[in-house]
């Protein structure tokens, strides 16, 4: 709870100040957003957990609470690129690739990979954002952006993708709220 007071008391205070580049997400309106200061400089529709809002490992749940970009993976990929434990597999998505895999959670095009900063959080034991690998990622599954459908992941469209990774850095902040 004092982290997130925290980062709201900060965000006013870097609004006027520093101008930095944060991204929130909304769980609710299935929503995220990259601000500068008061602009808005990108909005997206996106999908989080069917499971919902939660940070256990093995809940398959998004978790909340103030994270950062820890690691961007794919700059030089094509849309499309299919990853595997955060390495491109050498494949293309397709219909044909997605009959032959049928129970593939697909992560496709880039990845943002997040940390979570809020000791027993999002932080630590058997909460940690990082080693539950939650991402902001590409998505086959395009028609359901807007409606909870991911394993805990933030899905995304992947042309979307693509211009968020252009935009953010390594440690910019991510706020995931309901």
């Amino acid at each position: 709870m004092w982290s997130l007071l925290r980062f709201l008391i900060n965000r006013i205070i870097i609004m006027d100040i520093t101008s930095a580049k944060y991204i929130e997400i909304s769980l609710s309106k299935q929503v995220l957003i990259l601000q500068q200061g008061r602009a808005i400089l990108f909005k997206s529709k996106i999908s989080s957990a069917l499971n919902g809002a939660g940070e256990l490992s093995g809940s398959l749940c998004t978790p909340r609470g103030l994270h950062f970009i820890s690691d961007k993976i794919g700059s030089n990929c094509q849309e499309g690129t299919v990853f595997e434990a955060r390495k491109p597999t050498g494949e293309i998505y397709s219909d044909d690739l997605a009959l032959k895999y049928p129970d593939r959670d697909w992560v496709l095009t880039r990845i943002l990979r997040l940390s979570g900063k809020e000791v027993g959080r999002n932080k630590g034991s058997n909460v940690d954002s990082f080693d539950r690998y939650i991402y902001i990622h590409g998505t086959p599954e395009e028609s359901a952006i807007g409606n909870p459908v991911s394993h805990g992941c933030i899905r995304m469209k992947n042309p979307d993708i693509m211009e968020l990774f252009e935009m953010v850095n390594v440690n910019t902040e991510v706020l995931i709220n309901e």
